[in-house]
């Protein structure tokens, strides 16, 4: 398989899971109507599918171990597609949780895999992809909302989970073909990895920015809509621009990350992409206004599109032969960050003082700052990412 058919069935997984994500969240108030919970009842409900991707980012690492991170993959599509499939169609509250709880496993699943299957793709191109994977992702979540919102108009919310699960079957059924057979990780039962263990310290401060870039997607996915409508009770038809702009502003970081990274190497990129997100959230904080807002969210996108891939990145070359194990690792943070800025900025303000709760995403981001010494450890300019062999085309590990 060439790298291009590789890359195109890689980007299509991260589509298909940014599609799945945000179907479901978009088709969350129609789900509520007809199961008759509250929105404090949905509220705790994405809590337990947040832990139940945890767990099924463990689970990916146990399969990726014995099978690959392929299986993985493919394995975390079916279930989340039988779910999606099963949600849309549940009207018991109870077999509704059970489909929802798989749904987690299964998101857990494919974001630790799809990017287990990312590192394998860059270690053999040599070059910077997670930019261009991630933006995938974003372009589809977009699309996802957009579906939902047609479907809305004309039929009812369970098509567009159910296109969406076809549409994750189909990724799962090519994957088993198109994606990267290579396994990263110990042999099971190997009593040589026990006595050499993963890079603990490393996979912490890699962890560390992941963590602090999805506080503050978190926080803004959360509450920025919340916050303009509630907040600064701005025209309704004005309130979902600080969101729309943070999105536009990830997909064009996103897009402009890989070129990027090849520049200025990831250290610079992420130092700046960290200094530009706390201006950011400070100046939603600091400016309670429409344009501060705005503005500030933008920043904030700039920040999250850039450090998630660079972040990733960087924990595929922790340890090249053990990566699988180390992603599986390292996608955990990304959970406790969501949880961390969904339920963080409610508990402490509302209203109008939610404004200055966004300094909070800010202090997280101070907090990781220390970690972006360990990229310059790794990574004195883009170096850390595999170059070409000169003889075979075969990546090598760059000194």
């Amino acid at each position: 398989m060439n790298n291009r058919a590789e890359f195109i069935g890689l980007a299509g997984a991260y589509g298909a899971q940014g599609l799945g994500y945000a179907t479901l969240v978009t088709v969350l108030p129609q789900l509520e109507t007809r199961l008759r919970i509250s929105e404090a009842t949905v509220s705790l409900l994405l809590l337990g599918v947040c832990v139940a991707a945890a767990a099924g980012s463990a689970l990916a690492d146990l399969v990726a171990v014995r099978w690959g991170s392929r299986q993985a993959l493919c394995s975390g599509f079916v279930l989340e597609a039988v779910a999606l499939g099963a949600i849309a169609w549940l009207t018991d509250f109870g077999v509704f949780v059970l489909a929802l709880a798989a749904y987690g496993i299964g998101l857990g699943m494919v974001d630790a895999a799809s990017n287990m299957q990312g590192v394998l793709a860059q270690k053999r191109s040599g070059t910077s992809l997670f930019g261009r994977l991630y933006a995938s992702y974003t372009a589809a979540a977009v699309g996802g909302a957009l579906l939902v919102s047609a479907c809305l108009a004309t039929t009812s919310s369970r098509l567009p989970l159910l296109l969406t699960a076809t549409v994750q079957l189909a990724v799962a059924c090519a994957g088993v073909r198109v994606f990267d057979r290579a396994r990263a990780a110990h042999r099971p039962h190997d009593d040589a990895a026990r006595r050499d263990p993963l890079p603990r310290s490393g996979i912490w401060f890699v962890g560390l920015l992941v963590l602090a870039a999805f506080t503050v997607d978190s926080a803004v996915s959360a509450w920025g809509t919340v916050y303009l409508a509630d907040g600064l009770r701005v025209a309704s038809a004005a309130a979902p621009l600080g969101y729309a702009a943070y999105q536009a502003a990830v997909f064009l970081a996103r897009l402009a990350v890989d070129p990027a990274v090849r520049r200025f190497g990831r250290p610079r990129l992420a130092t700046a992409a960290t200094a530009i997100g706390v201006a950011g959230c400070g100046v939603v904080a600091a400016v309670p206004t429409l344009i501060g807002a705005v503005a500030g969210f933008a920043a904030a996108g700039v920040c999250t599109g850039i450090l998630v891939p660079i972040a990733f990145g960087a924990a595929g070359e922790l340890r090249p032969d053990r990566s699988d194990e180390v992603i599986a690792r390292v996608n955990l943070f990304n959970y406790a960050g969501a949880v961390a800025g969904a339920v963080a900025l409610g508990l402490v303000a509302a209203g109008p003082a939610l404004g200055y709760a966004f300094a909070i995403p800010a202090v997280v981001l101070l907090v990781a700052a220390p970690a972006l010494r360990r990229l310059r450890h790794d990574d004195g300019d883009e170096n850390a990412i595999r170059r070409p062999a000169a003889v075979g085309g075969r990546p090598e590990r760059a000194r």
